[in-house]
């Protein structure tokens, strides 16, 4: 009996003692996270970590910065794997005001004319500056073949 009794608390202690090493999922997830904390871009990424399995989410701006923390969430203490459920951000297109065309357009009309100023505002291009009376109608006529909404007309003739 005696014998039986020694057996089940060697078990025991054993068995605390495995236990007791395995490191704790919240220490393995301030590992994760300590591994990352260098990298700006980790900013939107969250990690859980189950069992020793770190799960990364989030969104990063790209697919390096995605494998980046990925390794370093590999290289912490603690981790046994890692699921990397992080998104690569969409990249849209730049958007270009209604303006942008339309100034590309005055520009080009204008570059003739190095005494003309020409800007343009929801649409509206404003003229400045001076210009020879015959060569007025020419410009007017070409900036009104960009179909602005209206020409300010500031131009002194000479």
């Amino acid at each position: 009996m005696k014998f039986t009794k020694s057996l089940l608390i060697a078990a025991l202690a054993l068995s605390v003692a495995a236990t007791s090493c395995k490191p704790k999922d919240a220490d393995v997830k301030a590992n994760v996270e300590n591994t990352m904390k260098d990298n700006a871009d980790a900013a939107n990424v969250q990690v859980s970590v189950v069992d020793g399995v770190a799960t990364l989410s989030g969104e990063v701006k790209d697919a390096e910065t995605q494998a980046a923390l990925e390794a370093a969430a590999k290289d912490a203490k603690g981790v046994k794997s890692v699921v990397n459920n992080t998104t690569v951000m969409m990249v849209s297109a730049p958007i270009i005001a209604a303006d942008d065309p339309l100034m590309a357009g005055v520009t080009d009309a204008t570059k003739d004319f190095p005494t003309v100023t020409a800007t343009v505002n929801d649409g509206v291009i404003t003229l400045n500056g001076t210009i020879e009376k015959s060569k007025l109608p020419m410009l007017m006529q070409t900036l009104m073949g960009l179909n602005p909404k209206n020409i300010e007309n500031n131009l002194t003739q000479d």
